[in-house]
């Protein structure tokens, strides 16, 4: 097999050589030259599309800043995968080998039922994708999906359960559940008085307060947390007549609950937000710390978060962003009001652990999943489709108002007042009309104006 030799070059002297200009030659030719296809970069030439997103941005596949910057903990950022696995398999078969296999009972059923919880636990640490935060370890938050995920598979177990049913599940996990709770008001003596104010003061002051700046670390946004307080609110109040203990007084809502509680945690939260933001984040390795307070000072700090990402949602901004507003309010606003369904359908004290769990986790999973959002909504030329966490935390709240519709069947036989249909008629209204009136009439008058340049310039051309 032969090779095409390299064309002998003709000098200029020779009679056989081609007298022609240079310019003219065949690589400066645009009909002889070949031509050079324009490549197209997704989010920066071209669209982002799901199938052509760059997946080597730290979005899905987040860098282990650590063992890059602290080689001293290197150790505990390599996937060992294979290690975790082997020492998972050990302690598995010690607890399975060293307990009476013959043994029947309600513990050994649920000792089953707790190693497959963490069998599962462990595939998630290891094998998860992961998330936006890297801090206190990204094995943490692939966890906090694993248990994300579970919370999700059960709700869709019971969704097709009937409520007694459920009830009785739950009473093997608890004997003390199953048991008809009485319902209690806030709404019996409502003069305003500073003893009144004092003695409504508990421990579910303390839980608005909590959750309130936990939400202003969550959403980051001043008027968004005041949007979802006042609305939680008027939420309290159209559902008076389904559950008893939304019947507060006045005050309650507005001067305790709004003015007290919700706008001292969110001030609190809020200053948090930013003093992370001016923060100068230098991470010192361990090993270069002096001393016992600088050591335990990057121990803490380990806790903490890497760097930190003020939100702007531009809510009016355009149309998409405001639907991404008005959804993910309304996803808090179902994540805020499902446990009060909840642990009354399913006969469960205010201070149960499993509430306390639930609402503990939520928290945690919304933090992840928020982020995520809002990467995915501004920032489009880096992140192609939603988050894991956004997505499975959405797909959570929407199962829970599932089994909440479906167990709700006869328990609230008490009609909607009419004020109430006309509050939420009124704000259903508002919701769509705002949006069109400042997205739909500004892009229709651009459409008839671009319709009728084209016209009389066809008319023009018809002349």
């Amino acid at each position: 097999m032969t090779t095409p030799s390299r064309p002998r070059a003709v000098s200029a002297a020779s009679p056989t050589s081609d007298r022609t200009d240079p310019l003219l030659s065949e690589d400066n030719d645009p009909y002889l030259s070949p031509v050079v296809e324009k490549t197209s970069i997704p989010g920066i030439t071209a669209p982002v599309r799901w199938y052509d997103a760059d997946r080597t941005e730290p979005y899905t596949h987040i860098k282990p800043f650590d063992a890059e910057h602290d080689t001293s903990v290197e150790f505990f950022f390599k996937p060992a995968t294979l290690t975790v696995l082997a020492i998972a398999l050990t302690f598995l078969a010690y607890i399975a080998i060293t307990n009476d296999v013959l043994e029947e009972g309600r513990e050994k059923s649920l000792l089953g039922i707790y190693a497959s919880i963490s069998a599962f636990l462990v595939f998630s640490m290891v094998q998860f994708r992961d998330g936006p935060f890297v801090r206190p370890h990204p094995a943490f938050w692939r966890i906090v999906l694993g248990i994300n995920l579970l919370y999700e598979l059960g709700l869709v177990y019971m969704l097709f359960e009937d409520l007694p049913t459920a009830r009785k599940y739950l009473q093997m996990l608890d004997s003390s559940l199953n048991k008809p709770l009485p319902e209690k008001s806030y709404a019996e003596d409502c003069d305003f008085t500073f003893t009144n104010l004092w003695n409504a003061v508990d421990i579910f002051a303390l839980a608005h307060f909590l959750g309130w700046l936990g939400k202003a670390l969550i959403l980051r946004d001043y008027w968004l947390c005041w949007i979802l307080s006042i609305s939680f609110e008027l939420a309290e109040y159209s559902l008076e007549h389904q559950l008893a203990n939304f019947k507060e007084c006045w005050w309650d809502h507005w001067v305790l609950d709004v003015l007290c509680c919700n706008w001292l945690g969110l001030y609190i939260g809020l200053k948090i937000c930013q003093y992370f933001e001016v923060k100068k984040f230098v991470w010192r390795g361990f090993k270069q710390s002096r001393g016992f307070k600088q050591k335990t000072s990057r121990v803490l700090k380990q806790m903490g978060p890497y760097d930190w990402t003020s939100f702007e949602w531009e809510g009016t901004a355009s149309f998409s962003h405001y639907v991404t507003v008005v959804i993910m309010l309304a996803v808090f606003l179902a994540a805020e009001l499902n446990p009060f369904y909840l642990k009354y359908l399913l006969w469960m004290e205010p201070d149960h652990p499993f509430v306390i769990g639930r609402l503990v986790g939520v928290f945690i999973c919304a933090l992840p999943a928020v982020r995520e959002l809002y990467n995915y909504r501004n920032r489009p030329r880096k992140v192609a489709r939603m988050g894991q966490h956004a997505w499975l935390l959405f797909a959570t709240i929407i199962t829970e108002l599932l089994i909440i519709f479906k167990w709700s069947r006869g328990q609230f036989p008490e009609p909607a007042p009419f004020h109430v249909k006309l509050g939420w008629t009124i704000g259903s209204l508002f919701l769509i009309g705002y949006p069109l009136f400042k997205f739909g009439v500004p892009r229709a008058r651009r459409y008839l104006r671009r319709h009728g340049k084209s016209e009389k310039k066809a008319a023009g051309k018809a002349e």
